[in-house]
């Protein structure tokens, strides 16, 4: 079946189906899809900067009873190999952070039922009183624990609560698959996708911006995948018409499962496949202004490749990352080596902010500090 209408569909500013992403999904012609979804992205980022932010993440517990199959990092509660990090140690990486220009902390770890909602609460104000930096921070199966130990409070007032205490916005890890036959495979106790998009709505409703995320490979179908960003493009549309006082989600970020030390076996995904994902993803979802590359699974060179299917930035350096460096992704990448990746992907290469708010531009030899911030 030839897939021509349903790109130059996509490329016209006309919304394509479940139907005809699942015709996409099945095509082989990543190329041709690729190349629709770099007009997109244009449409929305029509000058040839790629940006990132300058971040680090902390995994400030291990602990985690909900056992995903796909996980190589949780330990079961009661477990030697267990950890809360200490207070001290999470602010001094913090500070190590700042130190290097960074602005964004993206603090994640496993659902530890040994926590109560005051240590979040606790933390995030120690945290706030000592550094000025974004707190992008905790899954919506975290904050779903935070209300189970809180005592009786709603999702909304924990989120309240949290929002109050210093965080800023909520990172979209934990989706995996929005759809509950994968994900009773996969992660039974983690919830429906239902519950996941709760905590995304209640933040938006509360004036917090958030990203979404899905992970491929664990054995979808390719109708899941569509349901899947479906489910997210429908989500924007009732934040964007309700006019709520958030963006919504401000960035999309597809990756590919890593099975390396996990007890869910499967194929890698290949890099064509995270490609044409990355791809269709931009097409289906036209309400979500930024798509991320995901260079820390895919590695740098691919993540270069992604600046042309449908990506306009290039994530966080990622200065710690433990979650799926566990499960075999090992890539690493610093401030020096983004720049030249995006250069030679033909772009120019920018510091932003959690709010996509460009700090800096660099030229094509050194760095450029302008005089304004533009919003991007």
């Amino acid at each position: 079946m030839s897939i021509d209408r349903i790109l130059d569909k996509a490329v016209a500013g006309r919304r394509i189906d479940v139907e005809e992403c699942v015709t996409l999904f099945e095509s082989d012609q990543v190329e041709k899809i690729g190349q629709a979804a770099n007009l997109v992205m244009q449409r929305w980022n029509p000058e040839p900067i790629t940006t990132f932010v300058v971040g680090r993440n902390i995994n400030y517990t291990n602990i985690c009873d909900v056992y995903c199959r796909f996980c190589a990092f949780y330990r079961a509660p009661g477990k030697e190999d267990g950890y809360v990090l200490p207070t001290e140690t999470i602010l001094q990486k913090i500070q190590e952070t700042v130190d290097v220009g960074g602005t964004e902390i993206l603090m994640q770890g496993g659902t530890n039922p040994n926590l109560p909602f005051t240590y979040y609460t606790d933390l995030l104000r120690e945290i706030k009183r000592h550094f000025d930096i974004t707190m992008h921070s905790f899954s919506p199966a975290e904050i779903m624990k935070m209300v189970e130990v809180s005592g009786g409070l709603s999702l909304e007032e924990v989120i309240r609560q949290l929002k109050e205490a210093g965080l800023d916005s909520i990172p979209g890890g934990g989706a995996e698959i929005l759809d509950d036959r994968t994900r009773s495979k996969i992660s039974k106790l983690k919830g429906s996708w239902r519950d996941w998009m709760n905590v995304m709505q209640t933040a938006h409703g509360l004036g917090m911006n958030t990203t979404a995320t899905m992970v491929i490979g664990f054995g979808e179908s390719m109708e899941e995948r569509a349901l899947h960003l479906l489910r997210v493009r429908d989500a924007q549309d009732d934040c964007l018409e309700k006019g709520l006082p958030s963006k919504g989600f401000l960035a999309f970020i597809p990756w590919t499962f890593q099975p390396d030390n996990t007890n869910l076996k499967k194929e890698r995904a290949t890099p064509e496949e995270y490609l044409k994902t990355l791809a269709i993803s931009r097409l289906m979802i036209d309400n979500v202004p930024h798509f991320q590359s995901s260079w820390v699974t895919m590695g740098p060179e691919v993540g270069k490749l992604s600046l042309s299917y449908g990506a306009d930035d290039f994530g966080s350096t990622m200065m710690e990352e433990n979650v799926v460096s566990a499960a075999g992704a090992t890539h690493k990448v610093n401030i020096e080596l983004i720049i030249r990746l995006i250069r030679e992907a033909g772009k120019i290469p920018a510091q932003r902010n959690t709010k996509y708010e460009i700090l800096k531009i660099f030229g094509e030899t050194a760095s450029v500090d302008k005089d304004f911030v533009m919003q991007n």
